[in-house]
């Protein structure tokens, strides 16, 4: 992967009426890069990638691909390609006619077409032979590896993705989850995927891109994001967290030992720590932020046991622990929890948009 940008969204901003969709985003795509853009329902995704791929005009702001505006140009006139959630395939019609599809519309003879579609075949892993076979017949996850097929078809220099495995089921998603990691790896193409599930973003992409009514909040590896959030908003999105108001350099009911204030002495803003992050301490047992509870409710997670502690006169805490480490006794049992202090994470303030 290089860390020349492939694409450049310079202050996009779209609006409806009255309506701002986008606010002047700014985001550098690498090239060979997995990006994945997540957000809630209304946080812009979809304006984003209808914009980005041609499907509508931007208001104000700009999109380059490498040294060439593009925001102007017709959609089947770029070097790009589109994979829908509905797929889009012909169903009465064969794989092979799918797969050369774009390439009979660039009016590319038919033997270059069918060498081409069988080339993917083999590419997506698929059996020569289903060629000849109609879509009607085919698997969905056959038919979502035909549309893959046919995205590659004419080599674009970005592949974008509409949410497409969304209408699959559990098994099937993570199969394809780790078939399209694969792809990408193989081809080395640029791919940016439009999802709601935090889960396949985290799983596929090099980087993810969150967004939050009509800006990134955001920008990062999933790692980064989940261990140090911008905002409130990318560490709840980001999975369960334990979120502690400081003023300070202090937490009602929390005990810090010499490295956390250290760490946090006179500070303020949301203290975060993840529920795996926090331990049950055991009698006698020291840890560097510190704090008591009783537990409220216990629920089983496969290998895993989450609790969620009540505290006096502050929102209750989740933690969880390996089974082998389960508390004894239920609801009603008074624990004493801790961690490191490098296990949490200050967030010091709200951002409004995300260095791209």
């Amino acid at each position: 992967m290089s860390d020349m940008p492939i694409l450049r969204i310079n202050a996009l901003t779209k609006r409806f009426d009255d309506f701002t969709a986008l606010h002047g985003i700014n985001l550098n795509v690498r090239d060979g890069e997995f990006l994945a853009i997540v957000g809630p329902s209304g946080s812009g995704k979809t304006t984003l990638i209808r914009l980005l791929v041609g499907m509508d005009e931007p208001t104000d702001g700009s999109i380059w691909l490498r040294d060439r505006r593009i925001d102007e140009v017709p959609a089947n006139k770029r070097p790009t390609c589109m994979v829908f959630q509905s797929l889009a395939l012909f169903p009465h019609r064969s794989v092979g006619q799918n797969i050369e599809f774009p390439l009979k519309l660039r009016k590319v003879p038919a033997a270059k077409r069918k060498a081409r579609a069988l080339e993917l075949l083999e590419l997506l892993r698929l059996p020569a032979h289903y060629y000849d076979k109609r879509i009607d017949e085919c698997s969905g996850g056959e038919r979502q590896r035909v549309a893959l097929a046919r995205a590659l078809a004419f080599d674009p220099e970005i592949l974008f993705f509409d949410e497409p495995l969304s209408a699959l089921d559990y098994r099937l998603r993570k199969t394809l989850e780790k078939e399209l990691k694969d792809l990408h790896q193989r081809t080395g193409k640029t791919f940016i995927y439009i999802t709601h599930s935090l889960e396949e973003a985290m799983v596929m992409s090099d980087r993810i891109a969150i967004m939050k009514a009509g800006h990134f909040e955001q920008i990062a590896p999933a790692e980064e994001i989940y261990a140090r959030p911008v905002s409130r908003f990318v560490a709840e999105f980001m999975g369960e967290v334990n979120l502690f108001d400081m003023t300070g350099g202090a937490v009602p009911g929390l005990r810090f030992g010499p490295e956390a204030t250290a760490l946090y002495g006179g500070q303020s803003g949301a203290l975060m720590v993840r529920p795996e992050s926090l331990s049950v301490l055991a009698p006698g047992q020291g840890a560097e932020i510190a704090f008591d509870g009783v537990i409220e409710a216990e629920y089983l997670l496969g290998s895993r046991v989450q609790y969620t502690v009540a505290r006096d006169g502050a929102a209750p805490v989740i933690v969880e622990v390996l089974r082998e480490n389960a508390v004894s006794g239920g609801p009603g049992t008074p624990v004493t929890l801790g961690c490191p202090a490098s296990a949490c994470h200050l967030i010091a303030q709200e951002v409004q948009d995300a260095a791209a």
